[in-house]
């Protein structure tokens, strides 16, 4: 087995500064979610809990729209001014929210924001600026980040709050979004090629192919059901945990604890589902989890100790979850679809954060608190049953080979033999991308021989 090159100074130049641009973008739209709904009540208008719900979730709508959208422009316009554009306009909404005086101009502001989805061409930047055998090193870097921004996001919020009021929130918002305008101009080298990458990117024509895909279906409605359950929280759990004592500015205390214990127990599952292959157990376990966590919200709510208990079973398992589902969609999803299935999983994964936070609040509305809670334990529950039906994840990776120039039929040649190794499960060789994409056994797999093939074409 070769020695891997490490990256070079471009590439870790260009992991960091993309996993930075990403997570402070995510930054921007995870911050507000603790105490907005108890900020949004006190505006004209705010004493609509539907609104309120609209309004933290109105940038899932847009983003999930037009998040595929823009990726396919990036292929066309280049990756920098499809950035660029997308952060002004986040920038934009941020700014209009920050200004608004009722939670009518915070909507618009919400989905102006939600408009800058930057999303697809910032993985497909990362694809440009990365060898093949650093990409999924780079991708990790900013799937990393998003995580750690979500728990920084959750124990800041309050904090921030406290000192500059959700006005001076969402300016700092946008202000980190021209910082971050900044890294893209100054920082981000500007690759000298720019080509499709159907490891990373949609294509319109396999949408098709994911969109019957029963797997893949199953995981969609996964990731549509956990951002929904967690955007509906953040509509009900700041007024329970107002309500036993804690207000806004001093809701920190529960989260800060919480969060980082939360981290760090997520870690062992991780660890048993996929070293020891146990991801359907342990994804089906971290769903019963979450519905249990619903439950004891609903019936510890007067008791801070205990809601933060509660809190703290929820965040675990949406912790596990959140970094399983995109391990199993990259193993089942075909090796030609990969990026347009791993597209269509983050659109569903915005459209179910906008779904969440409007039935929570049209659900608060009409029917009080426990509504809200009841709704996200029937929605795991269909999830676990939904769950229940999938095929255990085999033990999978994807290996990524750099390709010399070569014609379809040699590419064709290739693929036919690289699929007879031991321990390949699927090939796919795309000449015009110089690229062999194999999905290969973690045990078993003869890599030393798939090198030989690929040397000596």
């Amino acid at each position: 087995m070769a020695t891997p090159t490490p990256m070079t100074p471009i590439e870790r130049r260009a992991s960091i500064g993309l996993a930075g641009i990403y997570g402070l973008r995510m930054l921007g739209l995870f911050i507000i979610l603790p105490i907005f709904a108890l900020y949004a009540e006190t505006l004209p208008g705010g004493q609509s809990h539907f609104l309120i719900g609209v309004a933290l979730g109105a940038y899932g709508l847009t983003q999930a729209i037009l998040q595929i959208p823009a990726g396919w422009m990036s292929d066309r316009f280049g990756r920098k001014p499809v950035i660029i554009i997308g952060l002004l306009l986040f920038a934009l909404g941020s700014f209009i929210a920050g200004q608004a005086q009722d939670i009518y101009w915070i909507i618009i502001g919400r989905v102006i924001q939600g408009a800058g989805a930057i999303n697809a061409a910032v993985m497909a930047l990362t694809a440009d600026l990365t060898r093949e055998e650093h990409r999924t090193k780079a991708m990790a870097m900013i799937g990393m980040t998003i995580g750690v921004t979500f728990s920084l996001s959750m124990i800041l919020s309050p904090l921030l709050y406290k000192h500059i009021g959700m006005s001076g929130m969402f300016d700092l918002i946008g202000i980190l979004a021209f910082v971050s305008i900044a890294v893209v101009l100054w920082f981000i080298p500007t690759p000298t090629i720019t080509r499709f990458h159907s490891d990373t990117e949609a294509n319109t024509s396999k949408l098709r192919e994911v969109l019957r895909n029963a797997d893949l279906l199953r995981m969609d409605f996964g990731v549509f059901t956990l951002h929904a359950i967690l955007m509906s929280v953040f509509m009900q759990v700041p007024f329970i945990l107002r309500a036993d004592g804690l207000d806004a500015q001093h809701q920190w205390q529960v989260y800060l604890p919480v969060m980082l214990v939360a981290f760090a127990l997520m870690v062992p599952p991780i660890i048993i589902a996929e070293k020891k292959a146990k991801m359907k157990q342990v994804f089906m376990g971290a769903i019963a989890l979450a519905a249990l966590a619903q439950l004891a919200i609903m019936l510890l709510h007067g008791s801070l100790w205990g809601v933060a208990f509660a809190l703290l079973i929820f965040f675990t398992a949406f912790n596990v979850l959140e970094a399983t589902q995109p391990s199993i969609v990259s193993k089942i999803a075909p090796l030609a679809a990969k990026g347009t299935a791993m597209g269509v999983f983050s659109s569903v994964q915005f459209l179910g954060a906008f779904f969440g936070s409007a039935m929570g609040g049209l659900l608060m509305q009409f029917f009080g608190g426990n509504a809200v809670l009841i709704f996200a334990v029937g929605m795991l529950l269909l999830w676990l049953l939904v769950a229940s039906t999938m095929r255990p994840p085999q033990p999978l990776a994807t290996r990524i080979y750099h390709l010399p120039e070569m014609d379809s039929k040699a590419a064709s040649a290739l693929q036919q033999s690289l699929a007879q190794l031991r321990g390949v499960r699927e090939v796919l060789v795309v000449a015009h991308e110089q690229i062999a994409l194999l999905k290969v056994e973690m045990s078993g797999f003869d890599e030393a021989a798939v090198e030989n093939l690929v040397k000596g074409v």
